[in-house]
């Protein structure tokens, strides 16, 4: 089984775009649609959250049907982004290091070291 240490962001990519034609559904997978269902199942996944507190969230982690609730929703999210970046032919590997290149700009190390907020 593929797993995150032997497959490919694009490999995923692949797999996403292969699902979508089967289905006939690249009519329904544009720029704007696809923004709005990650945003729709990232609160699906942030309500498997609401209302609780940590410690009850760490107790729940131990049952394998609450980490597959959220397995679910974290694939959802995946899924939506990995054919809009396909779409907007944006690279997500170079996103990512270019964003994380911009944040250690924006928060250096000695600021923000352990401290959400500068004021902290």
């Amino acid at each position: 089984m593929k797993e995150d240490i032997n497959t490919t962001i694009n490999e995923l990519k692949e797999e996403v775009k292969i699902f979508i034609k089967k289905r006939n559904w690249e009519k329904y997978h544009n720029l704007k649609d696809l923004a709005e269902s990650i945003c729709i199942e990232a609160a699906e996944l942030l309500e498997i959250f609401q209302w609780r507190k940590i410690e009850e969230i760490e107790k729940l982690m131990e049952k394998e049907e609450f980490k597959i609730r959220i397995s679910e929703e974290i694939a959802d999210i995946i899924i939506y982004l990995l054919s809009m970046s396909e779409i907007a032919k944006i690279d997500i590997t170079k996103a990512v290091l270019n964003k994380i290149k911009k944040n250690e700009e924006k928060y250096p190390i000695e600021k923000y070291f352990g401290k959400a907020h500068i004021n902290d």
